[in-house]
């Protein structure tokens, strides 16, 4: 064999071997932020007829990420998601192997487009304190979770900030300059806090993934400030947001434009019927095997964005006994196909 052909030969390999290795690097994920909540009140979870952990369930079943929230203390509406609480459960997840990334609301409660209200603390404050304040707050949270040994792979600053965040100080359209400079305090408390070792990743996150007119009138809006970040993060409820063709649009116009890695940071469907999509065509029927056949058109939508810049998929809340028909757990607690659908 010459020279020529052996350095083909390996050249060839180690190709072979990048081919095989690129869907390990796709964020197979689900926000399991409530789940150590329901265990610590009794409720238990089975892969099959064995009862396990639920962190071990998704790890056992192809999930490669974890997503948890981070609420300014003290929380509000009985929320379990503060520090000490979040620091435990990412720890759980780090045993097992999972890549976790943390998501900032900036609130005391659920952050959304219905509502993004300012911490109670924060509120007396003056647009430049409270834009001081987030970069401190985020820098402390995420230098506490460095020295607890799990500091995030990707931190999310915000969460569905399609209409701002910390009203009515940062909402939009009518608080632009404001917003931007709170998103830009968070993503150096993240820096600050993450210290001078490996830095994580940053994601902004548009609630609306099959939205792509707006989404790129907020996009080019938000980049016009000299924001840089890593990946786009967006959610997709189709019952809310539209098609999967629009999601499809949606994120392919992303990849396209900016360039960025673009993740469905947050899906669901139902696994059985819901007053949410009452009289509502919807793609798939509304059973526990028309749920995981969801997630896994989401899944391929999402691999097949131009450039390989979809790079993640994510369940919201499978666990949650609240919105039930929206979970991937049966009443009693077993797992549904859909967290079986990245297995394979």
């Amino acid at each position: 064999m010459t020279l020529l052909s052996l350095v083909a030969l390996v050249g060839a390999h180690a190709m072979l071997n990048t081919m095989a290795e690129k869907p390990q690097d796709f964020a197979y994920g689900a926000d399991l932020s409530f789940a150590r909540h329901h265990e610590s009140q009794g409720r238990v979870f089975y892969d099959g007829d064995k009862a396990k952990p639920v962190l071990q369930i998704y790890r056992d079943h192809g999930h490669n990420w974890i997503r948890l929230r981070a609420f300014v203390e003290p929380v509000k509406d009985g929320l379990p998601n503060g520090l000490d609480y979040t620091i435990a459960m990412a720890k759980d997840a780090k045993r097992l192997g999972f890549k976790f990334l943390l998501d900032f609301h900036y609130s005391q409660t659920w952050a959304d487009p219905g509502h993004q209200p300012c911490p109670d603390a924060w509120l007396p404050l003056t647009d430049q304190e409270r834009t001081q304040k987030v970069q401190s707050y985020t820098a402390e949270t995420v230098a506490a979770f460095r020295q607890a040994g799990v500091l995030p792979e990707m931190v999310q600053v915000g969460n569905e900030v399609r209409v701002g965040m910390m009203w009515p100080s940062g909402k939009l359209p009518a608080h632009w300059d404001t917003f931007a400079g709170y998103v830009k305090a968070g993503i150096a408390g993240v820096r600050e806090g993450a210290g001078k070792g490996r830095q994580p990743r940053i994601m902004v996150h548009y609630d609306n993934g099959a939205d792509w007119k707006g989404a790129e009138q907020f996009w080019d809006k938000l980049f016009s400030y000299g924001i840089t970040l890593d990946v786009v993060g967006y959610s997709y409820y189709p019952w809310w947001h539209g098609t999967l063709a629009q999601m499809k649009e949606c994120f392919d116009g992303t990849a396209r434009k900016y360039g960025k890695e673009v993740w469905a940071v947050e899906t669901a469907y139902h696994m059985a019927a819901s007053p949410e999509t009452r009289g509502q065509k919807m793609p798939f029927p509304e059973t526990p095997e028309g749920q995981a056949s969801f997630l896994r058109s989401v899944a391929q939508a999402v691999k097949e964005v131009p450039g390989g810049l979809g790079t993640g998929v994510f369940w919201w809340e499978p666990t949650l006994a609240e919105i039930s028909t929206r979970g991937c757990f049966d009443p009693k607690g077993k797992a549904l196909p859909a967290v079986y659908a990245f297995e394979k």
